[in-house]
């Protein structure tokens, strides 16, 4: 049973964000805001799929513990696109407001996602072995956290300041995203109910996308 709506549910949203994600490329009219919307959005269901397809084939034949390497190379390079995801939705934020300067925030954005992905690249996270240290789940998520807290901060902000209604809840949805993804990182391992919080914080990045692509129709009338 758990193959079957696992691997139904990662179809379906890896199909949902990559079409989205070409459909907002190739819609976006020479808007910038939305041409990085749509790379974005074919970065996450990509990268994404990295982790998810191994896990579908695993559950469907011979069990995770069958898959580790598979599995862990592909967490790794999840765990890389998703910096490259918030990085390009900062952008998205510079080109929708029209923010000039504020070199101190992108400096800030570079920085913390450049470490991200350095201590994702660090040997001592042990990817491919079936007993990965929880230290350095912790360590290399200590940025991106940050990271994440300071794009919900100038997306709430911005929005409301512009009293932009198509992106209100962008904020929330990242919000969401990390309420739900934090705990599985700590406790996952320990208790394993606690996984299925990875099925809100993937509907919480669908409606990411979602928000961008009817923001999309409604401002180029498509």
């Amino acid at each position: 049973m758990q193959a079957i709506f696992e691997t139904g549910f990662d179809i379906i949203y890896l199909s949902t964000v990559i079409t989205l994600g070409i459909l907002l490329i190739r819609k976006s009219k020479g808007m910038k805001q939305y041409l990085l919307y749509g790379v974005m959005a074919v970065i996450l269901g990509s990268g994404d799929a990295f982790h998810l397809v191994p896990r579908a084939v695993a559950l469907c034949t011979s069990g995770l513990e069958n898959y580790t390497a598979a599995l862990g190379t592909g967490k790794m390079i999840t765990s890389i696109t998703m910096t490259v995801f918030y990085v390009l939705l900062y952008y998205v934020w510079r080109a929708r407001y029209q923010v000039s300067g504020k070199h101190g925030i992108t400096i800030a954005v570079w920085i913390l996602s450049a470490s991200r992905i350095i201590l994702c690249l660090m040997p001592q996270n042990e990817w491919i072995s079936a007993d990965a240290p929880l230290s350095w789940g912790i360590y290399r998520n200590i940025p991106f956290t940050i990271l994440g807290m300071l794009i919900i901060v100038i997306f709430y902000r911005s929005a409301k300041e512009k009293e932009d209604r198509l992106f209100r809840w962008l904020w929330l949805t990242v919000l969401l995203s990390f309420s739900c993804y934090l705990p599985v990182v700590l406790f996952a391992d320990a208790i394993p109910a606690v996984g299925m919080l990875m099925i809100p914080k993937t509907c919480a990045y669908v409606w990411t996308v979602a928000i961008g692509y009817h923001a999309m129709k409604k401002e180029t009338g498509q």
